[in-house]
């Protein structure tokens, strides 16, 4: 059995059923994980959606797919470069939305020594702590109250989450960890300006995986495209899976098991 960890596939269902087929994935044995934004910009959302959930795929979710919970909830508009419209079309669409909102923000490994989200976790955050904040949006985002949190979701602020944080401020802060988090300062603050590669850290700030943990987590993300699937300079042991296909990079996969990384070329540019 191999678990396959796949960078954002961001609506790229070619590349992923190309990939699948270069790692004779075996959907009887083998795991695929996905590191959330599976669906938006690549020509074929609906497909990636469909595939990934007839695969049983373990996947987190990512900013793009919060996105498209808050268009399906009717908190935010389509933007003019989105192509998750097909998904709210489609005849399953309630279906999708369901197992989409269902899906979780953090996936740790049976022996907690391994965590994969979207975005990171911040240094000062025991994987203990991540899960609790994590189940803490989760729940909302299962609930009765998911269309009320997406009306909530958009804001850089706080830019700081603490202890005392409550309400909406608290889940936005958390979810911003979770699917938003380029660089920080030592402080765990977040700063949402910046998004090409380490080089262009504003004054004071890093990436989130220069700074430190206290424990031996290994920690699988995506969302960070520039970082073309590198962590120069990384304090933590973790793994960029994020090769930018849908800006016409790569498509890859790893094995958690051996660490072989595997690649399709995108076969379009969004």
């Amino acid at each position: 059995m191999t678990r396959w960890v796949v960078g954002d596939v961001h609506g790229c269902a070619d590349e992923l059923e190309a990939l699948l087929e270069k790692v004779r994935f075996d959907s009887a044995q083998d795991e695929l994980w996905l590191v959330g934004d599976l669906i938006n910009r690549g020509p074929r959302s609906l497909g990636a959606l469909r595939l990934a959930r007839s695969l049983n795929a373990t996947m987190v979710l990512g900013n793009h797919d919060l996105h498209f919970l808050a268009v399906a909830a009717g908190a935010q508009k389509a933007k003019r470069n989105d192509t998750i419209k097909p998904i709210l079309a489609a005849p399953d669409a309630a279906e999708l939305i369901e197992w989409m909102r269902h899906r979780p923000l953090l996936v740790a490994s049976q022996d907690n020594a391994v965590c994969m989200v979207h975005a990171g976790i911040l240094p000062q955050w025991s994987l203990d702590d991540a899960q609790r904040y994590a189940g803490e949006a989760e729940a909302v985002l299962r609930g009765s109250d998911w269309k009320v949190l997406m009306q909530h979701l958009y804001g850089n602020s706080p830019d700081h989450f603490e202890e005392s944080l409550r309400g909406w401020d608290r889940l936005r802060a958390i979810l911003n960890v979770f699917s938003r988090m380029r660089f920080i300062d030592a402080t765990g603050r977040l700063d949402f300006s910046a998004k090409l590669g380490p080089q262009s850290a504003p004054r004071g700030f890093n990436p989130w995986f220069h700074y430190r943990r206290s424990d031996s987590l290994r920690l699988l993300f995506g969302h960070w495209a520039a970082l073309e699937g590198r962590t120069s300079g990384a304090q933590i042991a973790c793994e960029a899976l994020d090769t930018g296909c849908a800006w016409g990079g790569a498509l890859t996969a790893m094995s958690l098991e051996s660490g072989e990384r595997v690649s399709v070329a995108a076969t379009s540019r969004a």
